[in-house]
């Protein structure tokens, strides 16, 4: 589903070049779970966002689901990702002039496709059946979350990329949402992969890759 060969990223600052990822190489299968965890600053974000086709490594190549990203212009990349990425954001990234429901609906409408009978489907797996007509600013840090979490799967993503989801709720609500992560992981089959500074929350993951100054330390599977 995702493949990463020999990733580096350089950015210049004053006139200085600064590298935040160093040959980074790895695979992940179709319905895997991998958490990246790290310091702050050690390039995790950087990292997310060269997998998802946000952002242009400097060297290496990424491969998302047999497409190499760097083949892609800017529109074919928007395009796959409509079609195939999730995301969940630490900010939640809602629409705050939308309800909830409507907020799920967005991705689908951008299709083309029906959405009111898929958001009420997703609301109720997220435990929200009887909150879709509240205003993001009506809902709690872990109700906003939850509709992020089905807005990110209205449209059926093969892999879902989530920075820091858990990083404004506190501990009970965070825990709440990486079991339901896992849950829809496990039965939709969404590869997942997860961005983090909880050890405790990455454990939960079949697999962890540690960043340290833009490099792979450790490549472990549980």
């Amino acid at each position: 589903m995702l493949r990463a060969d020999a990733l580096t990223k350089t950015y210049t600052s004053g006139g200085r070049d600064l590298t935040v990822l160093k040959d980074i190489t790895f695979t992940l299968e179709p319905g895997g779970f991998l958490a990246i965890v790290g310091p702050s600053g050690s390039g995790k974000t950087t990292l997310l966002g060269l997998l998802a086709g946000l952002d242009r490594p400097t060297s290496g190549a990424v491969h998302l689901d047999g497409q190499d990203l760097a083949a892609l212009d800017e529109d074919d990349r928007a395009r796959l990702r409509g079609q195939k990425v999730g995301f969940v954001f630490q900010s939640f990234q809602l629409i705050p002039t939308l309800t909830a429901r409507e907020n799920i609906e967005v991705p689908l409408e951008l299709l083309g496709q029906e959405a009111g009978a898929r958001a009420d489907e997703l609301l109720a797996r997220v435990g929200l059946a009887d909150r879709g007509h509240h205003y993001p600013i009506q809902l709690s840090g872990g109700e906003q979350q939850r509709v992020a979490m089905a807005r990110a799967f209205a449209n059926r993503p093969k892999i879902l990329f989530a920075d820091e989801p858990t990083g404004n709720l506190d501990r009970t609500n965070g825990h709440s949402i990486v079991e339901l992560l896992i849950e829809l992981n496990r039965t939709l089959g969404t590869t997942l992969v997860l961005v983090t500074h909880d050890l405790e929350l990455a454990a939960k993951a079949k697999r962890m890759l540690r960043l340290a100054d833009g490099l792979v330390v450790e490549d472990r599977t549980s």
